[in-house]
């Protein structure tokens, strides 16, 4: 029985310091971020080329509904 006793005596020494929670809430926070911004361009080349795409897509859609007449978009129904 006390064959694991000397096992145990260097154990202190491989003991990890884990930082205080707040810290380790901001790596996990970090590392989640991160996870998010490389699965969302997974498979892009270019994402800035992509996302200035999607802003000028946005505004001309933006521009496009506020140039359209406010009585319906310009469809005319034909009753007869």
């Amino acid at each position: 029985m006390g064959m694991c006793l000397p096992c145990l005596g260097g154990a202190a020494d491989d003991v990890v310091v884990t930082p205080d929670p707040e810290t380790r809430r901001h790596q996990l926070a970090e590392a989640a971020e991160k996870r998010q911004k490389e699965s969302t361009y997974r498979g892009i080349k270019n994402p800035e080329a992509v996302e200035r795409k999607k802003k000028k897509q946005e505004e001309m859609e933006k521009q496009a509904m506020s140039t359209s007449p406010s009585g319906g978009g310009g469809l005319k129904w034909q009753v007869g």
